[in-house]
């Protein structure tokens, strides 16, 4: 009965610490993704009124049809890439959140 009692009471540790390194990492990581966020906004935000000062100083139509074409083209191939390694920051996300409780899991499988 004391056993039993001590195996739960680590086990009950264990989770605990796990969940708190769990909470760290999660942190940790929704920082990185909020710090992306914020330097991707500014840089499509500075990219946008550099387009506009460009498109309003066009002087002739064509002109004003490509710089709105390179734009399009930019803002597509930034966006594509920023969700790409928004995705990686993610999937980063999930496993380091995950990593705590490997070993606790690991224990608690092999003791059955």
């Amino acid at each position: 009965m004391v056993n039993n009692f001590e195996h739960l009471q680590k086990l009950s540790r264990d989770n605990a610490e796990a969940t708190v390194a769990c909470l760290g990492a999660m942190s940790k990581g929704f920082q990185k993704i909020a710090v992306e966020l914020a330097d991707y906004s500014k840089r499509v935000f500075d990219e946008g009124t550099a387009a506009t000062e460009k498109l309003l100083g066009a002087k002739s139509l064509d002109k004003a049809i490509e710089v709105q074409s390179d734009y399009v083209k930019g803002a597509y191939e930034g966006f594509v890439s920023q969700s790409t390694k928004l995705g990686e920051l993610y999937a980063g996300l999930a496993q380091e959140a995950y990593k705590p409780f490997e070993s606790v899991i690991a224990k608690a499988t092999t003791e059955k």
